[in-house]
């Protein structure tokens, strides 16, 4: 069975809308010729069509896009087309039809990673993936892994649980936020090295705080040295542009619900050709995949529908335009940013540096509970934020706006967030 048989097998009566929808984004992205991305971040025309591609909940302001994102509706109702055409016939259509259709999706993320197809793992998401990597590689008692005190907390509690089973060491660095420049955060990791440093885990950009790191620079500091570095990009890919070779980076991964607005529970592991041998999978693989990137995909039973959807979400993601993408992000972060940072004890904890941050934000306000603040904005605004504090070092509320995220909808959070400092909250 093809792509069009499919179609009709399973009923799907929304194919001409999801053209149309399409077609409304290839029609904002032709009328850009000829014109910067950095001009198209302030075409709101451009944006309205964005916008329509998406059904969400307008009598909320999301700002916690960070977490996970919503997909378009063009996405949505692809899913949706597999998941009945699965539930006609599970045994058949989801193995026989759909799973080889992963095939294609593999392709597609790889060529827009820049990268070989046989190097690009699907998985759930970042934190699978990571765990994939950092589970997979040998170590031994009294070998050194180091990261940041700012990586993601469910990374940080895999090499806890590792050092606490093999004895193996964990150390975690600290960096200014922002740091005084990329130079600098990779000097922070240079100098941490030891003799018995085996890994290097580092975000390409932080959860937190938007900090984009030299992930080339740290790459090829550990791979002189031996050391295995493992880049947690579970922000960074489709935020804003670069390929695998911007990285030079031996595993890479991420998750797909985020900013290229595919379904959730879908992410991609890479990891260089040379490497797939010797890392052993999250979940067992028989003997004769050890050289197959698809050994690190063999998790049981799971869904076909939501790897087949991401298609339709590369095709929209693609539609817009990645540059325009996080110029547009930029535009959003900076609008809120530049107003706030003027309120008594205010303080941006992101650069507007465009090599070191793209579309989140971190907030501070000396004597404001974040967690409090948080709370506030959704009771009397219904905007979602979220808090993050790192004890001893800073606390704030993260901002993540998306393509969607309107200019009214950013300056009411602005409104909000200056009543709520005039009233203490």
């Amino acid at each position: 069975m093809n792509r069009r048989s499919f179609f009709y097998a399973s009923g799907a009566a929304a194919v001409a809308f999801n053209s149309g929808a399409l077609d409304r984004v290839k029609a904002a992205a032709s009328s850009t010729q000829g014109r910067s991305a950095g001009q198209i971040a302030r075409d709101e025309d451009f944006w309205r069509e964005i916008r329509h591609a998406f059904t969400i909940d307008r009598t909320i302001i999301n700002l916690n896009n960070g977490g996970v994102s919503p997909t378009p509706r063009v996405v949505q109702q692809s899913m949706d087309r597999y998941l009945r055409m699965t539930n006609m016939a599970p045994i058949h259509y989801m193995w026989k039809i759909l799973d080889p259709q992963v095939e294609t999706v593999r392709r597609q993320l790889a060529a827009d990673f820049g990268c070989d197809t046989e190097e690009i793992a699907i998985t759930r998401n970042a934190s699978e993936a990571l765990e994939i990597c950092q589970l997979g590689i040998d170590l031994k008692d009294g070998d050194e892994v180091l990261t940041t005190n700012q990586d993601y907390g469910r990374m940080l509690t895999t090499w806890r649980q590792r050092e606490r089973r093999e004895e193996i060491v964990l150390k975690t660095i600290s960096f200014p936020t922002p740091p005084p420049s990329l130079d600098d955060l990779a000097s922070r990791i240079e100098r941490a090295i030891t003799p018995r440093t085996k890994v290097i885990m580092i975000c390409h950009i932080t959860n937190r705080t938007d900090q984009i790191f030299p992930v080339k620079k740290i790459c090829q500091i550990g791979r002189a040295r031996g050391i295995e570095v493992i880049v947690d990009g579970a922000h960074s890919y489709a935020h804003f542009p670069f390929k695998q070779a911007d990285l030079d980076c031996d595993y890479f991964a991420t998750s797909l619900h985020k900013w290229l607005l595919a379904p959730i529970g879908t992410g991609f592991l890479y990891v260089r050709k040379n490497k797939i041998p010797k890392l052993w999978p999250l979940m067992a693989a028989p003997e004769p995949l050890t050289n197959d990137i698809r050994k690190f995909e063999r998790i049981g039973t799971h869904p076909a529908a939501n790897r087949v959807a991401i298609s339709e979400a590369m095709i929209f993601h693609q539609g817009i335009g990645v540059e325009r993408k996080a110029a547009r992000l930029r535009y959003l972060r900076e609008r809120w940013a530049h107003r706030l940072e003027h309120l008594p004890g205010a303080r941006t904890l992101t650069s507007y540096d465009p090599e070191q941050s793209c579309g989140i934000g971190l907030l501070s306000v000396d004597g404001m509970d974040p967690a409090k603040l948080v709370g506030r904005l959704w009771e009397k605004n219904r905007i979602l934020v979220v808090a993050i504090t790192l004890p001893n070092e800073y606390s704030g509320i993260r901002i993540t706006p998306n393509v969607y995220t309107t200019l009214e909808e950013v300056d009411t959070f602005c409104e909000s967030v200056e009543a709520a400092v005039k009233d203490k909250v």
